[in-house]
C-alpha cells in the first residue's frame, strides 16, 4: 500500500526525509514536491523502479530523463561539462531548469537518450529536495509528473494520491507547489537552445 507523508515545505521533517530514503534505496518509486510542480524520483542505479516510470508515464526512448541533485558537487561525475557550462549552471542554479548535457559513462544506458548519449541535469530551489538529496547523498533519477495524453503536470495532491496511489510507493505530500514544467535548455552544441519554454525564464538563452 502506498504511503503518504504530509511534510512541511518550508521545514520537512527528518524522520519523514529518512522514511523517503529508505523507500528509495529499497527500489521503490516515489512523488515528491519541486520548485516547478511534482515529480516522479527513483534510485538512479534501480533499472526496475526506472521502468516503473517509464510504464507510468509511457515513455519513449528519446526522453531525456534528469538526475536531480543537490548542488553542483558531483556534477562531473555524470555530465561532460566545460568552463563555460560551468559557469552557466553556477549562475542559473538552483531554480527551474532542466539542463541538457553529454552523459558520462557513470550514467546507466537505460537513461540516456539513445542517439545523443545525453542527460538532464537539475538543481531544484525547494527545502524538501535539498534535504531528501542531502540524506540521500546522491543525485535522484526524476521526471516530471505528466501524466500520457496531458501536457501540464498534475498539481492536485487529491488528484495524484487518487491516480497513481496503486502505482508508486510513496508521495510526499507538501500541499500545492506548482504546475508548470521547468525550462529545458540543452548545452549540448556550442550555443544554448531553449528545447522547452517552462516556469524559469528562457531569455537569457535566446
Amino acid at each position: 500500500m502506498t504511503q503518504v507523508l504530509d511534510i512541511h515545505p518550508q521545514n520537512p521533517q527528518l524522520r519523514l526525509i529518512l522514511q523517503a530514503v529508505d523507500v528509495l534505496r529499497g527500489g521503490g518509486v516515489i512523488i515528491y514536491p519541486t520548485d516547478s510542480a511534482y515529480a516522479l524520483g527513483c534510485h538512479l542505479q534501480d533499472k526496475a523502479a526506472l521502468q516503473r516510470i517509464i510504464r507510468i508515464r509511457q515513455l519513449d526512448k528519446r526522453h531525456n530523463f534528469t538526475l536531480v541533485c543537490r548542488d553542483l558537487s558531483e556534477l562531473a561525475t555524470y555530465a561532460r561539462v566545460n568552463n563555460t557550462h560551468y559557469r552557466l549552471l553556477k549562475a542559473f542554479t538552483p531554480d527551474a531548469y532542466t539542463f541538457i548535457l553529454r552523459a558520462t559513462s557513470e550514467v546507466p544506458r537505460l537513461m540516456l537518450h539513445p542517439k545523443r548519449k545525453t542527460i538532464g541535469i537539475r538543481v531544484p530551489d525547494h527545502p524538501v529536495v535539498s534535504a531528501l538529496l542531502g540524506a540521500l547523498n546522491e543525485p535522484m533519477l526524476s521526471s516530471t509528473l505528466i501524466l500520457p495524453g496531458e501536457s501540464e503536470p498534475m498539481a492536485d495532491v487529491g488528484e495524484i494520491r487518487e491516480t497513481l496511489a496503486k502505482q508508486v510507493d510513496l508521495i510526499l505530500d507538501s500541499g500545492f507547489c506548482g504546475m508548470e514544467a521547468t525550462t529545458v535548455i540543452s548545452l549540448v552544441d556550442d550555443v544554448p537552445e531553449v528545447l522547452r519554454r517552462g516556469k524559469a525564464d528562457p531569455t537569457p538563452f535566446e
